[in-house]
Order: structure tokens, then sequence, then C-alpha cells
């Protein structure tokens, strides 16, 4: 008895921890973990591949370090005649005084490692310096760009409330997006896409309107529009903004966006806050452009444009305009998930409907019944009392799959279910071989004790060989797959281990304990 004590003990463990992670799914809320989740393809939702624009993302380091340089060049004293944009990657410094190219160079080794000196012309009369981006920092910017759009657009909808989202990287710089369950997909799209870059730029008071909307945009200005656009009332005019290009200010140092309702005239509006040193920043903003109107432009559409009428101190200020309620809500939905680093563009967009997800877990479902039961009884029939525990085996393996799902936080999907079926037959396998090794050791006249302890023992090291090879080939799926593929892999590797422990521990232990008790006379194989 001491034999299978602790086999019985075991058996125990995994069938009650089985239970108790199980149990949710078919009754939420009776035990404090969470159900088995269900894929896109099994209750709908919306599937998305993103691409990164991650050139877009170089072109503004390039912006910002061109704006740097000019405050560098302005503290040192440096002399020069402009900094221009010289193609993508790099700037054109037009000096003043050819010797000047010592100090350049000093500021930019001080503070631009992988800003390199690509060429130095004269044009002109005038000399020119090339620098640009080194090949090394343009990968890196375009990697962190990808992974920094991952993290926003998983910030976003973490917030937006939907559950067991399925977020990750596809390639260099590609982002899929599944989205179980949900059904207003045009705002999930809208939250996902909106790069959300906050910007305060003093609008251009000096120069005419109405010239710049002929054409005559003075330098250093741009035209804006008014947000929410799209609820103006056909045939009037889009309100425009002569806006200066200077940005005084970024949503970089934001820490809280909320939803607020004026008083006054019970609009909604997002009030925001900055952080330490965006609070200094801010205040000194207002405090030197007092009596200017100080534009707040979220992805070039001005939001307000309120006239600043004295120094704003403990860094707090609010967004207005004319949106609803829910439009301000996913408006500091996605302030407080930070900005994107590079637009992103939908280049694959599927649907699931519900009623479409239902069908699939009805067949799913459906095919998994039929195809146990078909096992199931083929086995009893074939190895009689031995089918029979083989049977016990088979259940209690997709019950360590399902609690394995369920425990794991993995996600059941159609391939998945293909992988539960598949296990199911490769969990019969392993009975087979213990079985038909048994059955020659009968053949040679052994007593059934000793015929037991020989098939087990001698099956047991092809049943590991087989199913470490197929663990391998799931568990390589799994790193290298994505979607449906991991999907699969993850059912595949649940029921291998299941089917290992339950061949060589529960079928062990029940057929010693029927023997061992004198319950069976012979062997039923």
């Amino acid at each position: 008895m001491k034999y299978f004590s602790w086999r019985a003990a075991l058996i125990g463990l995994v069938v009650m921890v089985s239970i108790i992670y199980v149990i949710p799914t078919f009754k939420p809320g009776f035990w404090p973990y969470k159900k088995i989740n269900l894929g896109l393809d099994l209750q709908g939702g919306m599937h998305l591949v993103l691409e990164v624009q991650t050139e877009k993302a170089v072109e503004s380091t390039l912006e910002r370090i061109r704006n740097e340089l000019r405050d560098l060049f302005r503290k040192e004293q440096v002399r020069h005649r402009g900094i221009e944009y010289a193609g993508k990657k790099a700037l054109a410094i037009t000096l003043v005084d050819p010797e000047d190219r010592e100090n350049i160079e000093d500021i930019l080794e001080k503070n631009y490692a992988d800003l390199a000196v690509e060429s130095s012309a004269m044009e002109n009369g005038v000399q020119i310096l090339r620098v640009g981006l080194t090949a090394e920092w343009v990968e890196q910017i375009k990697k962190q760009a990808t992974e920094q759009a991952l993290e926003t657009i998983r910030n976003r909808i973490d917030q937006f409330g939907v559950n067991e989202p399925d977020i990750r990287v596809q390639g260099e710089r590609r982002i899929q997006v599944q989205l179980p369950g949900i059904s207003d997909t045009e705002r999930a799209k809208d939250l996902i896409g909106k790069t959300a870059l906050l910007e305060f730029k003093l609008l251009d008071e000096e120069h005419d309107l109405a010239a710049a909307l002929d054409g005559n945009v003075p330098p250093g200005s741009e035209i804006l529009y008014q947000a929410q656009d799209d609820d103006v009332v056909p045939g009037t005019q889009k309100q425009p903004y002569l806006v200066k290009k200077q940005t005084l200010m970024t949503g970089a140092y934001l820490t809280d966006a909320r939803v607020q309702i004026d008083s006054q005239f019970n609009e909604p509006y997002v009030a925001i806050d900055f952080d330490r040193k965006g609070a200094k920043i801010f205040e000194r903003v207002t405090e030197e452009n007092v009596k200017k109107r100080l534009a707040i432009v979220l992805d070039n559409k001005v939001y307000s444009a309120p006239t600043i009428q004295e120094k704003i101190p403990g860094g707090s200020a609010r967004i207005t305009g004319s949106f609803n309620a829910q439009e301000a809500h996913d408006l500091a939905i996605v302030l407080r998930a930070g900005s994107l680093p590079a637009p992103v563009v939908i280049i694959e967009e599927r649907t699931v409907g519900p009623s479409l997800g239902r069908d699939s877990i009805h067949k799913g479902l459906l095919s998994l019944i039929v195809s146990s039961l078909l096992v199931l009884v083929f086995i009893a029939i074939y190895y009689k009392i031995s089918g029979l525990i083989a049977d016990l085996a088979l259940v209690l393996n997709i019950l360590m799959i399902a609690a394995g799902l369920a425990m794991f936080g993995g996600t059941l999907s159609m391939p998945g279910i293909a992988g539960i079926i598949l296990t199911i037959g490769m969990a019969v396998d392993n009975n087979i071989l213990i079985y038909e090794r048994i059955r020659e050791e009968m053949r040679l006249g052994k007593t059934p004790l000793a015929c037991i302890d020989a098939g087990f023992d001698r099956a047991s090291v092809t049943i590991f060989d087989a199913n470490l090879t197929t663990l391998i080939a799931a568990l390589v799926l799994f790193q290298f797959g994505t979607g449906p593929i991991k999907g699969f892999a993850v059912t595949l590797s649940l029921g291998v281990t299941a089917s290992m422990f339950t061949a060589l521990v529960l079928s062990r232990a029940v057929i010693d304990y029927l023997y061992a008790t004198n319950r069976l006379k012979t062997l039923s194989v």
C-alpha cells in the first residue's frame, strides 16, 4: 500500500486543484479565480494589425535635436545662419565663420555622441556643415518607437476596459491587437490610433490670418484648425488658427487627465495636471506670455486658445472643446496613457460577430465531445477494464488542460480546441503503448503483477521520449508563433504534460490498487 500511497495523494491533489480552477468557468464568482478566456474566434471581437510609422519617430527626433541645437548655440554664443533639414536623417548647419566649426563639433561631441559630422562644403561662399544620425541610432529609435507604441496602446486598452486583450509585436514595426467581446469597433480604432501629441503653442497675432489663408503663411507659423471638424454643419467655415510652430511645452510632463463638468456651462472638459518640472515650465510660459493667446493643440488640432490673463502656478490646466462626455473620457484616456512616439496605421482589420463566435463555440465543443466519446467507447471495448481505466485517465487529462488554461491565464481558441483533440489521441496512445507491452509480457507466461511492472517500466521510456519531442515542438511554436499558432501550442503543451501524468501515474496507481487488493484476479487487457 505504501507503494502507491504517494501516487494517490498526488492524484487527489491534482484533481482538487483542477476542480478549483475549472469551477469559475462554469460558475463565475464561486471561487476567486479567473475563468478560461475565450479567444476572438469564439466570443467575437476585433482583430487589428497596426504598422508603426517609425520613420516619423526619426524625423521627430531630428526636429527635437534641431531645436535643442539652436538653444545650445545661443547659449554658447556660436554664430550660424540657420539649421535646415538635409534629408530625413541629417541637418545642414550654415556657418557665419568657418572657424566656428570646431566649437560646433565640440558641442556635438559633448551633447550628441550619436550625431556624426558627415561632410563639410563651401556653397556660394559660405560653409555648410552636414551632421546626421548614425545608422545605429536610427535603428534604436525605430525599435524604441515600436516598443513604446506597444506599451502606450496596451495602457489605453486597459483603461478602455477590454477584458483579456491580446497585444503583441509582429516583426519589426507591426503590432497585433485582438479585442475579444468588443462591440464599438470605431471607438476602439479611434482610441488606439490617436497619436495624442499634446502641445502648447502661441497664436501668431502679429500677422494677418486672411493673408495666411490665401497662401502667404509667415515663416515660423502654420495654419491649424479647430478640433471636432466632423461636427461642423455642412457649408459652414471651419475655424482656422494661425499658430506659431515653436512648441513651448508638450504633454510629456503630464501626470493625470480626468473629465470634469463646467459648472457654468454644464459641459465636460478635461482637467490635466503636470509633474513638478512641467509645473515650473507651464508657470514660466504663462508668466512670459500674459495677454497672449495660448493654443492647446492635440494631434495638430486646436482644442482651445484661451488668453493668458496672468501667471498660472500649480501645474494645472484644462482642455475644453465641443465634445460630449464619451469623447472627453476617451481624450482623458489617451492623455493619461501618453502619446504615441510615431503615428500608426491600420493595415489589417477583421471583425468577428458574436453570433459567429457562438457558432464557433458550438462546433468546436461538438467536435471535442464527439471525438472524445468515440475514443472512450473504442478503448473501453478493445481493452475492457483496462480500457475503462484509460478512459478515466482521459477525462482527467481534459480536466487538467482546462485547469491549466485557467491557471496560467491562457486563451482558448479554435486552434486551441484542435490542440485538445490532438492530445486526446496522444493520451490514448500512451495507454496503448503500456497495454500492448503488458500483453507481450503475458505471452511470456509471467504473473499479472510482473506483467504490470514490466509493461509500465519498459513503456515509460518510450512514452517519455515521444512526448518530450512533441513538447519541444510545442514550445518552439509558442515562442515563435503568433495568434492561432500560439493558442494551438498552449493546449498542446498542457495536453502532453497532462497525458504523461495520467498514463504513468494515474493509470499505474489504479491498476496497482485493483490487483494489490485482489479486486481483480486476472489481467483484463
